[in-house]
């Protein structure tokens, strides 16, 4: 129970916290509660910070978190609190787009852009026009589709993130999926495509790659990359097609 409790301390979840008699613990400390000590503790204490230094979440304590919460509620609110280690240099954690009328499409793209970050929304700007063209095109919108990034802080300088910053966020957007449940996954970009279907999508654009969960993945190019080749628009429409066809199918 302590090692649970330290795991949502690390992380930065208070919520669950909130619900342990460990919550109260926190309370007391944090309303300046005297607590009776030794001298030999109170010198320590005027030596020793009485807050541990962070320690950096680890993957395994990323993992079991993500599998605590039973519905997508829970699992956003869990994400909306994680200390991940790009919290602290991001404007906004980016939080996913749940489909209020489920249509069995998911969209996973990569990292969050500077739009998304200072409105801590996933795909805004032009970027996020376009793409909501491309939904309209095929009967689809944000109401019917949920979009998740791959990764809910924007990296530094829009790098592209470090294995363990993807292996931190990983977990939520797996346990995302079992949650949801989609039919069809569509990826957006490079780096989606490579983390979750396992392809070179400039090699493989569009190819139908179906997981161990019997979903299928349909990796397509990135709406930045269509605004800068706009040639390439007519192969990702073909794709949008297929899925199209694929939902009103099954």
């Amino acid at each position: 129970m302590i090692t649970q409790l330290q795991d949502l301390a690390l992380a930065g979840v208070k919520w669950e916290l909130e619900e342990t008699a460990f919550g109260q613990i926190q309370a007391d400390i944090d309303s300046g509660a005297v607590v009776q000590t030794t001298e030999r503790t109170r010198l320590a204490s005027s030596v020793v910070p009485p807050i541990a230094p962070v320690v950096p979440v680890s993957v395994e304590t990323a993992v079991s978190m993500s599998m605590r919460p039973t519905n997508i509620e829970s699992l956003v609110r869990m994400i909306s609190e994680f200390n991940h280690p790009l919290r602290s240099g991001a404007t906004n954690v980016v939080m996913p787009n749940i489909a209020k009328c489920p249509s069995g499409l998911m969209v996973i793209t990569d990292i969050p852009s500077n739009e998304d970050d200072a409105s801590g929304h996933i795909l805004t700007g032009k970027t996020g026009e376009l793409f909501d063209k491309m939904l309209a095109a095929i009967g689809m919108s944000r109401d019917t589709v949920t979009i998740t990034p791959l990764i809910f802080w924007r990296t530094p300088g829009g790098r592209t993130p470090t294995e363990n910053e993807l292996a931190l966020s990983r977990p939520f957007v797996n346990r995302m999926i079992e949650l949801l449940e989609p039919r069809i996954i569509v990826t957006l970009g490079t780096l989606a495509a490579a983390q979750i279907a396992g392809i070179d999508l400039m090699k493989h654009h569009g190819d139908n790659v179906v997981l161990d969960n019997d979903v299928q993945v349909f990796p397509i190019y990135h709406p930045n990359y269509l605004m800068l080749k706009p040639t390439a628009k007519q192969s990702v429409w073909t794709v949008l097609q297929n899925v199209q066809n694929l939902l009103k199918n099954v």
